[in-house]
């Protein structure tokens, strides 16, 4: 059973309070880039970054993609399993204020690989984080600097964002536990 947490006008709208969040925290756009962590958080960032532009008037902030599989605590565990997409950061990110862009925060471990994987490509001033959903249940002191909606969920319960350039509609959904067959 699965029920819906956001349609699409409302994911648009938490999307463009982020931007609005990012720039007032930020003081503006310049020295700002946005790296989506695949697979979800790649056209988030996109979008995030075109309403910055928006609001600013002028050039939306650099956006890249990144894929933390090789650095997950539990990669070799993976095996065979791991599909392995490519980083894009078209940009240096020294001296940047990244925004690592995801769809749910959970445990914090996506986020930590991340991390790790951004400190090897350089040194930014500062990362920030933001989320389209957090769902509770840390288990790294890891917390979004931006989030679409908190969610108070259970382990067993499930968060599923689907983005028109992945799933050919938005929303977001809370998906319950199945018991049995």
């Amino acid at each position: 059973m699965s029920s819906q947490l956001f349609d699409a006008a409302q994911l648009r709208r938490a999307l463009t309070r982020i931007a609005h969040e990012i720039l007032e925290r930020n003081g503006g756009a310049d020295g700002l880039a946005l790296v989506g962590i695949r697979t979800h958080g790649v056209p988030l960032a996109g979008r995030i970054a075109e309403s910055i532009g928006l609001i600013e008037g002028g050039d939306a902030p650099a956006v890249g993609a990144m894929d933390i599989t090789l650095y997950r605590d539990d990669a070799g565990q993976l095996g065979s399993t791991a599909i392995l997409h490519p980083t894009d950061v078209p940009f240096d990110v020294n001296h940047m204020t990244i925004v690592l862009v995801d769809d749910v925060l959970y445990t914090g471990r996506t986020i930590r690989s991340a991390m790790d994987a951004l400190m090897d490509l350089g040194r930014p001033a500062a990362i920030q984080l933001a989320v389209a959903v957090d769902r509770g249940h840390r288990e790294l002191p890891i917390r979004a600097d931006y989030v679409g909606k908190n969610v108070p969920t259970s382990r067993e319960q499930k968060v599923v964002v689907e983005l028109t350039e992945l799933d050919d509609r938005d929303g977001v959904f809370l998906q319950e536990a199945s018991h049995g067959a």
